[in-house]
């Protein structure tokens, strides 16, 4: 699984619109292998930006739980410390190599 995907269900505050388009614009420039799409795919891409957009919104819509809500500062704080520790061991690792 791509790293950079944050779980958006169970959050306090609860996600936005702007964030599940977000979500699906990630998704669809994985699955697609581009940022941008030429011009002759654009409207296929929005369209499926929009459609899995949807589709996320109906799926957290529809989730229940019994865990109590994650703070979003918390959770950004772990990924944020992930990150620099990921970032730290492959500098040492690249420091290593040009020994």
């Amino acid at each position: 699984m791509c790293r950079n995907i944050v779980p958006l269900n169970n959050l306090e505050p609860a996600v936005t619109p702007d964030e599940v388009r977000a979500a699906a614009l990630q998704y669809v420039r994985k699955v697609a292998g581009t940022t941008r799409p030429s011009r002759a795919n654009a409207e296929v891409f929005e369209r499926a930006v929009d459609e899995i957009a949807h589709a996320t919104m109906h799926l957290l819509a529809g989730l229940v739980t019994t865990a109590p809500p994650r703070d979003r500062e918390v959770e950004a704080d772990k990924r944020r410390a992930r990150s620099q520790a990921r970032y730290a061991i492959a500098a040492a690792r690249g420091s290593a190599a040009s020994a």
